[in-house]
Parts: C-alpha cells; sequence; structure tokens
C-alpha cells in the first residue's frame, strides 16, 4: 500500500453514495466483487498517475443512477476526480465499464470499502510517474493520445473579492468592484479550476483573449 492509494480508498469511502457511512480497507485475497457488481475503470494521468478499477455492489449502483449525472460512468468519474486530487495535477481519462471477470490485481493496491462489516465497493489502484511510462498489466490504462480530444474548461481570473449577502444584494448596474489585484497584473490562467499559467489580457480583433507569459510548475512555482 502507498500513502497515494490510501489517500484514494479514504476518499472513495467519503465519495461514493451509500445508506450507511464507508470506511476502507486492505483487501485480502478472498475479498472479490459480490453477485451483482459492476466495474469501471480508468487512468489518471499526471506527474505522478493512477491506473484505476473500482467496482461497486448492486446499491451503491442504484445510488449513483439517482445522482445528477448523465451516467453512472460520468457520476463515477466525478467521484473518482474527488478521490485522487491529492495525488497531484493531472487528467483522469474516460471512464469505462468492464467485466468483472477480467478483473486481475497482480502488483496493484487494493481495498475493500465496507459498511459494517459488509463490502459495498472494492478498488484497486497501481501508481506510476509520468504521463508517458506504459503502464504494466494487468490494469489497462490509456496513454495521453487518448486523452488528447477530452474537452477542459479553461478559465482566465483577473482578480478576486469578498462581499457581505447585503452588499450582493443591493448591487445595480454601474457599480464597479475592487479587486485584489493592481491594473497590470498578470491573470491567472486555470484548468478545471488549477491554476497552470499566467499571461496578460489582450484584444484580437475585437474580443478579448490572453498571451501567455508564465507557465507553472505542478507545484505552482515558475517552471523554467
Amino acid at each position: 500500500m502507498t500513502t497515494t492509494t490510501d489517500s484514494a480508498a479514504s476518499q472513495l469511502a467519503v465519495l461514493l453514495p451509500s445508506r450507511t457511512p464507508l470506511a476502507a480497507r486492505p483487501a485480502g485475497i478472498a475479498d472479490r466483487p459480490v453477485e451483482g457488481a459492476r466495474a469501471w475503470r480508468a487512468s489518471y494521468v499526471g506527474a505522478e498517475g493512477l491506473d484505476i478499477v473500482l467496482a461497486v455492489a448492486p446499491d451503491v449502483l442504484e445510488a449513483l443512477s439517482g445522482l445528477d449525472r448523465a451516467t453512472v460512468a460520468d457520476a463515477l468519474a466525478s467521484v473518482i476526480e474527488g478521490a485522487v486530487r491529492d495525488s497531484g495535477p493531472g487528467v483522469l481519462g474516460p471512464v469505462e465499464e468492464m467485466p468483472i471477470e477480467q478483473i486481475t490485481p497482480g502488483d496493484s493496491d487494493a481495498y475493500v470499502l465496507e459498511a459494517e462489516g459488509a463490502p459495498h465497493a472494492w478498488f484497486w489502484a497501481r501508481r506510476h510517474h509520468g504521463p508517458t511510462q506504459a503502464p504494466s498489466a494487468p490494469l489497462p490504462a490509456g496513454s495521453m493520445k487518448v486523452l488528447y480530444d477530452v474537452e477542459l474548461s479553461l478559465t482566465v481570473e483577473i482578480g478576486r473579492t469578498r462581499l457581505l449577502m447585503r452588499d450582493i444584494m443591493n448591487l445595480v448596474p454601474g457599480a464597479v468592484l475592487e479587486l485584489d489585484r493592481s491594473a497590470g497584473s498578470p491573470a491567472d490562467i486555470l484548468v478545471n479550476g488549477r491554476i497552470i499559467a499566467r499571461g496578460e489580457v489582450v484584444v484580437v480583433d475585437e474580443d478579448y483573449a490572453v498571451r501567455v507569459t508564465e507557465i507553472l510548475s505542478p507545484e505552482g512555482e515558475d517552471a523554467p
């Protein structure tokens, strides 16, 4: 077991919907998915990535189906993204369903998510360093190429401020809000809410744009 996979398993226990609170523990050889369970796999690609397989019992599957997501895979993607956040900046690849019988734990860290001694989910994860390192069997993982068509949300932020509810309720057209940075300061460029670069706001063909001036390292420091 590793700190990264332990943390992901613990977060999954919190984030997976269940009638009773779940707790994660290392799985033994006899800990296998129950009848009716279904499994999904995904790869979290970043400076430090994870190859992931997650199986859920019918009761958790039913709860996932009730979430406000288009599919169970979409709901699981949201859950898994929250669980692996501590492993560092990265991108979660497609969450794809797989046959239960194809799960072969191999050298993966394995966990059971249970409540009152009854298993409700099973989690396998193997850590790998860097997006270009080829994963070994048994858990399949996509290369960076399979992520090229993944759509990400990019936001340019020029500043922030905090207001009391009464001030927000009293806003009117023409009100001026003072932000937390001076004029001419670089804007933050965020992908899915995480800052990755800084730049300056410019105008291109009468549209606003941003010229990238700095690329930040995963630790938030300027890249050389």
